[in-house]
């Protein structure tokens, strides 16, 4: 088996940032346990980043990106109505079949508001220039306004938290989504 690049093994530890991350929050989670699980020494972890810091805004960074991806893919050659739509269930489908993305979006946000309430407002800054990028992708997938895009942004945050707090299909916090989107939100894809 070939070696891994410096670059491939970033990549591969930022993925299991975002896993120990998504579970444990910034607090509780070591960089051991992050080296551990992308099957690399503690010290080398160190030479790919910095710090614990660097290490949860690579994977913040690549969090919001991704979700901006999926989004913005979702929406490609679609306009108004149907690229919203197929943002949304795209979307949903995405953090019901990985739902680490799900939880390191409320870790990121936890971890920021902390920081800010502790007196460290750079740590946002780097997570607030990332989230503007996804915003201004979406306003431009969507072709709308800013009115539209936090309309669309705003249903999106709902649907994190009731899938982050567990609330089943059918119930009634549900109501009034979308019920395509809806469905698609609360029911895991079968894998006959």
């Amino acid at each position: 088996m070939p070696r891994m690049s410096a670059d491939d093994r970033r990549t591969a530890v930022v993925g299991a940032a975002i896993i120990e991350f998504a579970s444990r929050g910034y607090v509780g989670t070591s960089t051991q346990d992050i080296a551990r699980r992308a099957g690399v020494s503690q010290p080398y972890l160190f030479r790919l980043f910095p710090g614990k810091r660097a290490l949860f805004l690579a994977a913040a960074t690549r969090c919001v990106a991704e979700i901006a991806h999926t989004l913005v893919a979702a929406a490609e050659g679609l306009e108004g109505e149907q690229a919203r739509r197929a943002m949304a269930i795209a979307y949903t489908r995405v953090i019901l079949s990985e739902p680490q993305r799900l939880l390191m979006q409320m870790q990121v946000y936890a971890a920021v508001a902390g920081a800010e309430a502790a007196g460290d407002h750079e740590f946002g800054e780097t997570v607030r220039a990332q989230w503007q990028q996804l915003w201004q992708e979406v306003r431009l997938a969507l072709g709308t306004g800013a009115g539209d895009t936090a309309w669309f942004m705003s249903r999106g945050i709902l649907v994190n938290v009731l899938l982050a707090l567990g609330f089943p299909p059918g119930h009634r916090v549900w109501a009034g989504l979308d019920p395509s989107i809806g469905a698609a939100a609360t029911h895991r894809p079968r894998h006959d």
